[in-house]
């Protein structure tokens, strides 16, 4: 794995394992490994988009690393039958990436980081936490938020008025 691709799963692990802005996504999992799980966090289009150009000549034999593989050797292996190829072909669209290799952990959007609507994975800690707003925006206005609702619905009393 190129190293530009693997700083992203290192990345990708810290905020899964450390962050506290992750809990309007946290579901409950029903398997033998772990009893919750993160699903259709929003990722940021920068870091989605960062993180499948840095992995596109990284190889793999699967779309999801959730589950399916060959522990019989106690490592996780391939399954038999299954060829590896670089991401660029299991993986043709940053969603793609962002969204099956975790079975639906992260969200692609077209979000902007520094817009409060998406989840950063890289940020200066220096400068802050963006996370921390993003999280209190999703945890009051749900996790399947989004901006454009909203805007709607600051248009209705003009409309209303207008038929007046």
């Amino acid at each position: 794995m190129p190293e530009k691709c693997k700083q992203h799963f290192i990345q990708d692990t810290c905020l899964y394992e450390c962050s506290p802005n992750l809990g309007p996504w946290i579901d409950q999992a029903d398997t033998s490994w772990r009893r919750e799980r993160i699903l259709n966090v929003p990722l940021c289009k920068e870091d989605c988009e960062l993180w499948w150009e840095d992995c596109q000549d990284a190889v793999t034999c699967k779309e999801n690393w959730h589950k399916g593989w060959n522990w019989t050797s106690g490592t996780n292996r391939c399954p038999c039958g299954f060829m590896c190829q670089p991401f660029k072909y299991v993986f043709p669209r940053p969603a793609d990436r962002c969204e099956k290799i975790w079975s639906n952990s992260y969200k692609y959007t077209t979000e902007h980081r520094g817009g409060g609507r998406c989840i950063q994975m890289w940020f200066d800690p220096a400068n802050g936490n963006p996370n921390v707003a993003v999280a209190k925006y999703y945890a009051q206005n749900g996790r399947d938020a989004s901006p454009a609702p909203r805007a709607v619905l600051l248009l209705l009393p003009a409309a209303l008025l207008a038929l007046l």
